[in-house]
């Protein structure tokens, strides 16, 4: 049966809400349009989980019910209030959060799959690089939350869903004042640890319905070798130095990245191959030793850093000082319309940013797999300076291009590194869904290597909500102390096309701004 996630309690949680008189019933509609079709299973905290179809735009949902509604319920829907301001492939869609204080109701995104706690509960451990790639997945989703400035709080076996498609998505951020930022990071080593072991390394709320960590006397979980052979050492070092509180946590953007290099390698069956780990560099023969040299080069990486920095800021600061008239930074702004190039007010206030001229050979079409590659040479059609031709996009069912990929785009590729401004995306449409992402070079103009792109390159930023209103959207989020060589435009959703039934868009200019 299609399952739907379930996570920790949270310490709200701890009473265990239980659904008794106003219980929900088959066929029952809630708030006029959330018609309730099959009750699917009570999550550890007694909520109930049920699927449903919102009959006004004939799609399944997912409802999460919790009673009472009020107070005892705020935290579950101020939760996925924040959800939904994030749009993310790898994060559930959340629609609707209503309080009827009788009861309270979360309707998100219905996922055709089954969690990963049901899949490992069924198939046993998984082999290597499936836990390296649903890891990499659950990654990207904490990158694109923690940049929001949001904590999911209850990244867990059972809200790690993985769909019939394929496709891998975190549901029901559950935060309170206990989670954090590093938490989230630590349990994605407990996602990579329970999908190497089937063991769960973390101490939950309540009894937990996954099975512990072998421990050793002090309450520390085994390595995943020590329990099953096969995982190899990099990875090994890397869940367990996720897990280990004595190693400094990584941000979630550096641990996807470096999820995402795995990710590449196992893709290529180069297991061996991949070089010391980024954030386990130590050379020491015990797992003591190999504990213990990360911590010693993270705090001599971290002085030299500081030192670097001073001496940077220092040399500005002295030089910004003896250039009278230096105007002060500041954001840039964004415009709707317009024709490309032709409004100063457009251009960012620190220092003088040009445009780049970018030519045909400059810029290709991404297509990660899933896709047919139809428009390889469009490309030329977004750097001519010529609003009336455009990259067409195909037209497709869903706005996610029909659940088929996480995207396309257009890579810019720069015939050396320079310090960039922003990027501006003039489309045919309001409504398309862009971000900005970086890399250090082309895997290659093949299906594999537009997915190792979309895996591996950094997402710098999102374009603004209000910039969907326009046909113009100004992408921004470089740092202005490095250089750039590789970056990715990349359209994540679609608008409705009014002209058919589907969504679509033409890209019709893309503009690179720099210094």
């Amino acid at each position: 049966m299609t399952q739907v996630g379930e996570g920790h309690e949270t310490a709200a949680d701890e009473a265990g809400p239980v659904l008794t008189f106003g219980a929900p019933t088959v066929g029952e509609i809630l708030a006029e349009r959330y018609q309730l079709e099959q009750h699917v299973n009570n999550d550890s905290a007694g909520r109930q989980v049920w699927r449903g179809i919102d009959v006004v735009l004939r799609r399944p949902v997912a409802v999460v019910l919790r009673h009472p509604g009020g107070d005892s319920a705020a935290e579950m829907l101020q939760a996925a209030v924040a959800a939904s301001r994030v749009l993310h492939p790898h994060l559930v869609g959340v629609y609707d959060a209503i309080d009827e204080e009788q009861r309270a109701y979360v309707v998100r995104e219905w996922v055709e799959g089954e969690s990963l706690r049901d899949l490992v509960a069924a198939e046993g451990p998984l082999d290597p690089a499936r836990a390296i790639a649903i890891a990499h997945s659950v990654a990207d989703a904490l990158t694109a939350v923690h940049a929001t400035g949001m904590v999911h709080g209850n990244v867990h076996p059972g809200t790690t869903l993985i769909g019939d498609d394929g496709r891998v998505v975190l549901a029901d951020a559950r935060a309170d004042e206990a989670d954090s930022v590093e938490a989230d990071v630590r349990a994605v080593g407990g996602i990579l640890y329970f999908a190497l072991t089937g063991h769960w390394p973390h101490t939950e709320i309540g009894r937990s319905a996954l099975p512990d960590a072998t421990r050793d006397s002090a309450g520390n979980p085994a390595a995943p070798r020590q329990i099953r052979a096969g995982v190899p050492a990099y990875l090994d070092d890397l869940t367990m130095d996720l897990l280990d509180r004595r190693v400094p946590a990584p941000a979630a953007e550096a641990i996807t990245a470096e999820l995402g290099r795995l990710d590449a390698a196992a893709e290529e069956e180069e297991f061996e191959d991949v070089g010391p780990l980024r954030f386990v560099q130590g050379g020491g023969t015990s797992p003591e030793q190999a504990r213990s040299a990360p911590k010693i080069l993270l705090g001599v990486g971290t002085l030299v850093i500081i030192a670097i920095v001073g001496l940077v800021f220092g040399i500005r600061a002295i030089s910004n000082s003896s250039k009278p008239g230096t105007a002060p930074t500041s954001a840039v702004g964004a415009n709707a319309g317009g024709q490309p190039g032709t409004d100063p007010s457009d251009a960012p206030s620190q220092g003088n940013p040009v445009k780049i001229p970018l030519t045909a050979d400059m810029v290709r079409i991404v297509d990660p797999p899933q896709g047919d590659r139809d428009d390889t040479g469009e490309s030329k059609y977004v750097v001519d300076g010529d609003l009336e031709t455009a990259w067409k996009l195909s037209y497709f069912k869903q706005p996610n291009f029909g659940g088929r990929k996480a995207g396309m785009g257009v890579l810019i590729h720069l015939p050396e590194p320079r310090a960039l401004s922003d990027v501006r995306v003039f489309t045919s449409a309001p409504g398309a869904v862009v971000d900005l992402r970086v890399g250090d070079k082309d895997p290659g103009d093949t299906s594999k290597g537009d997915d190792t792109i979309v895996k591996t390159y950094a997402r710098l930023s999102d374009a603004d909500s209000a910039d969907l209103t326009g046909d113009k959207q100004i992408l921004n989020g470089f740092d202005p102390d490095k250089k750039y060589q590789y970056v990715l435009v990349f359209l994540t959703k679609l608008p409705r096309n009014e002209d058919t039934p589907g969504y679509q868009v033409n890209v019709n200019e893309i503009e690179l701004y720099g210094y």
